[in-house]
């Protein structure tokens, strides 16, 4: 096989991974979210879990995947270039196509609670180059103190159920459909990856910065994207925010538990960017409650002078 048909193959191994991620990401969260509106539970946790949870899925496969094969550049990468992608890139695309609205509950708790978690991680990671299981396990406790607070914030703000249009069963099929294809597509995904990595001398760690952390983090800007066009603003910015805290707390914590995660020195910056990213989102609607789009082209600005110092 010539060099340019093993390039093409690849190529299409990668964007049938990212399919089966995206459709395996939509399935999931239209059976999930579809039994949490019968339940009566508000737009707003809706987002900052079932959504969140779905959309995070592709990382959490990937990461896994690749921890279970030894690509720790893959698994880091992927959840750290996850999240600067999705504030960067993400909420500065959806807040140029349309102004978003802050909850207090966003702005107060969630996103100070997203950038305290991502120095934890920094802290894990520089200290002892690694993410052990119990950092793992660390992590995974403030996620189930993260899932209180849905909770509790979930009963303070309850709805009257709402008649969904699908039947239980269907809901049921979508999710069950929707998990088979996010592990396909994470198998295929990190195949492809890796492939590419060894074809062009690339680290793992770049692959798993750009083209998995943008592979996977497709399902949060479609339904940010989305859900800023049909004025579900709440959805948007939860959307994000509550992938970021399960892209830390979850797919590490879960990662880190089944087998120790390498965390090499390149990632202090990486981690930092991320910070800085969540620190930004903080400022730019801290006195207005909104995201404008001002901030949304300042964003797209910060990540364009990361990936240059990607490329260098």
């Amino acid at each position: 096989m010539s060099n340019i048909q093993t390039i093409l193959l690849n190529i299409f191994w990668l964007i049938s991974g990212f399919f089966l991620l995206m459709k395996g990401a939509d399935w999931f969260v239209d059976g999930a979210a579809g039994f949490a509106r019968r339940l009566g539970i508000p737009q707003l946790v809706i987002g900052l879990t079932i959504v969140a949870m779905g959309t995070s899925a592709p990382e959490a496969a990937v990461s896994i995947t690749a921890a279970l094969r030894h690509n720790a550049g893959i698994s880091i990468g992927n959840v750290v270039g996850s999240n600067i992608l999705n504030i960067l890139i993400i909420l500065g695309i959806t807040c140029i196509i349309a102004t978003l609205k802050i909850q207090i509950s966003t702005l107060h708790y969630e996103i100070p609670y997203m950038v305290a978690i991502t120095i934890l991680l920094l802290l894990f990671g520089y200290t002892s180059s690694i993410v052990n299981r119990i950092e793992g396990a660390i992590l995974w406790f403030f996620f189930l103190l993260y899932l209180v607070y849905l909770y509790l914030l979930s009963r303070n703000g309850k709805e009257e159920p709402v008649l969904e249009e699908k039947h239980v069963p269907q809901l049921l099929l979508y999710t069950i459909a929707g998990i088979v294809f996010i592990i396909l597509g994470s198998n295929v995904t990190v195949n492809g990856a890796t492939a590419f990595a060894k074809m062009f001398g690339l680290s793992d760690r770049f692959i798993g910065l750009t083209i998995v952390a943008f592979g996977t983090s497709l399902p949060e800007l479609v339904t940010s994207v989305t859900a800023a066009k049909k004025g579900n603003s709440d959805i948007a910015v939860g959307n994000i925010v509550g992938s970021n805290i399960f892209n830390i707390l979850f797919v590490i914590g879960t990662t880190a538990l089944i087998c120790p995660v390498p965390f090499e020195s390149n990632f202090i910056v990486d981690s930092v960017i991320a910070i800085f990213a969540g620190i930004l989102l903080f400022l730019c609607t801290v006195r207005s409650r909104q995201l404008k789009r001002p901030c949304g082209i300042l964003m797209l600005l910060c990540y364009f002078g990361y990936l240059v110092y990607l490329l260098h």
